[in-house]
C-alpha cells in the first residue's frame, strides 16, 4: 500500500476545492469587516444620506476586490483570471445590454396586462441610491456566489451540481429580505441563479455577470420605480404595481413575477447552451480524475 507523506496530505487538502472555497469566504467576510470597520473611522455614525450609503458601497466593493486578488494570489495561486482587463468592457457592457433589456421585457409585460403603473417622476438625485444597491449587488455578490461558490463547486462537483447549488443559495440569501418569501426566494434561485451562473460559465469571467446584475437591479429599481429584492428604491418613475402577483411579483418586485421567472429562465437556458457548444461543461472532479483528464484550466 502507497504511503502518503504528512507534506503531501496537507498539499492535498489545501488544494481541494472545498477547502479554497472555505479559504476565499472566509478571507472576502474579514475583507468586508474591515471595510466597515474603516467606514466606522471615516463616517462614524449611522448612515443618513445615500452619499454615505454610496461611499460605504464603494469602500466594501473595493475591500472585496482586494480580499478577492489576495485569495487567488497567495492561496488559490492562481492567475486573477476573473477580473482579467482583457475583452473587459466588451463583456462588462454585454452584460449592461441583456440586464438592463430583461428588466424592461418583463416590465412591458406588467404594463400591457394592467399590473404596472406610472404615477409620476423624481429627479436624478435618486440614483445615487440606486448606484448604491448596483454596486453592493454587482460586485460583492457575483463575488461571492459566482467567483468563490460556482467556481469551487464546479472544480468538485462539475457544472451543474455547481449551477443548482449556488442558484439555491442564491435565493436562499434573499430570503432575509424584506417582504420576502419562499416563492420569492425560489423564483431568484430559477430565474437570477441560473442565468449568473450559465453567463459566468459561457464567458469563465465576471464582467457578464456583474454587468447583468447591475442593470437588472438599476433598471427595475433606478428607472422603473419597482422594488428590488423585496427593497423600496425610489426611481426616476414613480409607479405602482397592481393585480395578480404572478403577474406583479407583489411586495418584493418584479424578480418574484411570472414573467420574469419564464423569460430569465429562457435566457439563463441559452446561455447554458452556448456555454456546452463551447466546451464549457466540467465534469465532477471523480470524473476526471478517473479519466485521467485535468481539472478545466480557465485562461
Amino acid at each position: 500500500m502507497a504511503r502518503h507523506s504528512p507534506s503531501s496530505i496537507f498539499k492535498a487538502i489545501v488544494r481541494h476545492p472545498a477547502f479554497l472555497l472555505v479559504a476565499g469566504l472566509v478571507i472576502l467576510m474579514l475583507a468586508l469587516a474591515f471595510a466597515g470597520a474603516v467606514f466606522r473611522v471615516v463616517a462614524p455614525g449611522p448612515m443618513q444620506s445615500d452619499m454615505t450609503e454610496l461611499g460605504y458601497s464603494i469602500l466594501a466593493a473595493g475591500f472585496s476586490l482586494w480580499g478577492y486578488w489576495l485569495f487567488t494570489h497567495f492561496v488559490e495561486r492562481a492567475p486573477f483570471a476573473d477580473f482579467a482587463l482583457r475583452g473587459s468592457a466588451r463583456e462588462f457592457g454585454f452584460g449592461l445590454a441583456v440586464g438592463a433589456a430583461v428588466m424592461a421585457i418583463v416590465v412591458g409585460i406588467m404594463a400591457l396586462f394592467g399590473g404596472y403603473h406610472i404615477v409620476g417622476y423624481n429627479g436624478p438625485h435618486v440614483l445615487v441610491g440606486v448606484a448604491s444597491v448596483a454596486i453592493i449587488s454587482g460586485i460583492v455578490e457575483e463575488i461571492i456566489f459566482r467567483g468563490l461558490i460556482f467556481r469551487f463547486a464546479e472544480q468538485w462537483l462539475g457544472s451543474i451540481a455547481a449551477l443548482l447549488i449556488s442558484a439555491l443559495l442564491f435565493g436562499a440569501a434573499h430570503l432575509s429580505n424584506p417582504n420576502s418569501s419562499m416563492l420569492a426566494a425560489l423564483a431568484i434561485a430559477i430565474e437570477a441563479g441560473l442565468m449568473l451562473g450559465a453567463i459566468y460559465m459561457l464567458t469563465r469571467r465576471l464582467w457578464a455577470a456583474i454587468g447583468l446584475h447591475m442593470a437588472w437591479n438599476s433598471v427595475q429599481g433606478g428607472l422603473f420605480g419597482i422594488a428590488v429584492s423585496g427593497t423600496d428604491v425610489p426611481g426616476l418613475i414613480i409607479s405602482e404595481t397592481r393585480g395578480d402577483p404572478l403577474l406583479t411579483g407583489g411586495a418584493f418586485g418584479a424578480e418574484a413575477s411570472v414573467p420574469a421567472i419564464i423569460l430569465c429562465t429562457a435566457i439563463g437556458g441559452l446561455f447554458l447552451w452556448r456555454a456546452v457548444q463551447k466546451g464549457q461543461l466540467v465534469s465532477a472532479s471523480w470524473h476526471r480524475f478517473k479519466n485521467g483528464t485535468a481539472p478545466a484550466k480557465i485562461e
